[in-house]
């Protein structure tokens, strides 16, 4: 009874969702300004509005309304912060078009109002998630799920969704499709996850609401017998979901495109672009210019190093490959007498002769490569994104590396996910490339903001000095 009531009236509490969400940019702005003793004027009052309407639409263009069971809380947090931020800066802008809150004494109230509402919007999503997670643990608010065929796939789904009881989501058993009868998981452990019946079976018990999930199980060359499953289940009330088989899930970033009336699926894309690629080109720009004023001075030290150490240049310029593999050219600190930058680059190696006395000191901090904080101000490079490798490397590992070039669907990165995972610096073995470049499209899968930031707080705590830069 209590679980229907849930779902019955999840139209009510999706909107006591919204009603919260503007009570509490309401009441942080009133808080905030009673802190700083500012009267609350008209000005205010229009500004409070407008943060609380432009929230409410933002918030329901990136879904923030939606169901998050089964999502991390990361994911809520960046979509979160993707919605405030946006009307941040469409305050700041309108304050600045019309002039107000122009006064010293009021501008530290607006800037606790926004930091705070921010912290507000994400703490009561956290307490409201661990509230869900704990009432899910006994029993409540959960969902009735089972699995259309008897697959590796949906075995491994059974299997992930019972080990993380904090979802709510219980898997009655499988249902089999007489076409694809696999059952090279489910019948090692029918006690836990019994197999039930045929699809018509499951139909029926969705037809008379026991079913609330159903998740399609079945390899993607049985396109007709998905398409007829999901006709069954449309006369029905149950959430289906069709479950990625390996082909899908070797997928770089899945979207859906609509050209007229056909309906694309996208492959390999990138996820860092529309708003997400503003958002991370402003990311760029603001940390890069604070970087670049806070290392300045390191700057010019280590060029006078590399200037009176040994004849050449300061700056090493050298051919990459970049954002759908265009050639640009990456700065570094010479660290080398020599200069490679044709068809073939010796990578360097522990006791490496070409390597100067000031460039061993540089490449083993990772001092090197500061200049290239200049290459993400001219839009090259990304300060967070897949290590770029000499164009000699990258025509050499494409051949030998399963979806080497996929690296390139974004910007090359300062630092990167492979990097805060030791894999860093010399790559003199097939796998450790490989390796390198699986955490390299790990990141463009899971791209977010709060991933970038994570990043390059790890390189920095962790420090740029690593026994394998040579």
């Amino acid at each position: 009874m209590e679980q229907g009531w849930i779902r019955s009236r999840r139209g009510g509490i999706t909107a006591l969702y919204r009603l919260f969400d503007v009570l509490l940019i309401q009441g942080v702005l009133y808080a905030s300004l009673a802190h700083f003793e500012v009267t609350p004027g008209k000005d205010w009052i229009i500004a409070g509005l407008l943060a609380a309407i432009s929230f409410a639409f933002i918030a329901e263009s990136v879904e923030l309304y939606r169901s998050w069971r089964g999502e991390t809380f990361k994911r809520i947090l960046g979509t979160v912060a993707v919605a405030w931020v946006a009307v941040c800066i469409f305050l700041i802008l309108l304050a600045f078009s019309f002039n107000a809150f122009a006064a010293d004494y009021m501008r530290p109230a607006a800037a606790a109002w926004l930091v705070f509402t921010f912290f507000g919007l994400a703490f009561w999503r956290f307490c409201l998630r661990q509230f869900l997670f704990s009432i899910r643990l006994h029993g409540r608010n959960t969902r009735r799920a089972v699995i259309i065929g008897c697959t590796d796939s949906g075995y491994k789904l059974a299997k992930d969704l019972a080990a993380n009881p904090q979802l709510g989501i219980h898997v009655d058993g499988f249902y089999e499709v007489p076409e694809f009868k696999d059952r090279i998981s489910c019948i090692g452990d029918t006690s836990r996850f019994p197999i039930l019946g045929s699809v018509d079976d499951a139909v029926e018990k969705g037809r008379s609401g026991k079913l609330d999930v159903v998740f399609i199980a079945l390899p993607m060359r049985a396109e007709d017998v998905i398409s007829e499953t999901l006709d069954k289940f449309s006369d029905t009330t149950a959430t289906v979901h069709i479950l990625p088989n390996f082909f899908v899930a070797k997928m770089l970033h899945a979207r859906w495109h609509q050209v007229g009336s056909s309906s694309l699926l996208s492959v390999f894309d990138t996820p860092i672009q529309g708003f997400d690629g503003w958002l991370k080109r402003l990311e760029d720009l603001v940390l890069a210019t604070i970087i670049l004023a806070l290392i300045s001075p390191v700057l010019l030290l280590v060029a006078a190093a590399v200037k009176f150490s040994s004849p050449g240049p300061v700056i090493f310029k050298q051919r990459r490959y970049g954002l759908d593999g265009q050639t640009i050219y990456v700065w570094k600190f010479r660290s080398m007498t020599a200069m490679d930058d044709g068809d073939k680059v010796e990578q360097a190696k522990e006791g490496d002769q070409r390597i100067t006395s000031v460039g061993r000191v540089l490449r083993r901090t990772s001092l090197d490569e500061l200049p290239q904080f200049f290459n993400v101000l001219q839009g090259t490079m990304s300060i967070v994104g897949p290590r770029p490798h000499a164009v000699a490397h990258n025509e050499e590992y494409r051949s030998r590396v399963n979806g080497y070039m996929l690296r390139h669907k974004v910007k090359p990165g300062i630092t990167g996910l492979a990097q805060i995972k030791g894999f860093r610096g010399e790559t003199d073995t097939l796998d450790k490339m490989s390796r390198r470049v699986e955490y390299d499209l790990e990141y463009i899968r899971r791209w977010s903001i709060l991933l970038d930031l994570r990043i390059i707080f790890l390189t920095i705590y962790r420090g740029f000095y690593h026994k394998n830069a040579y």
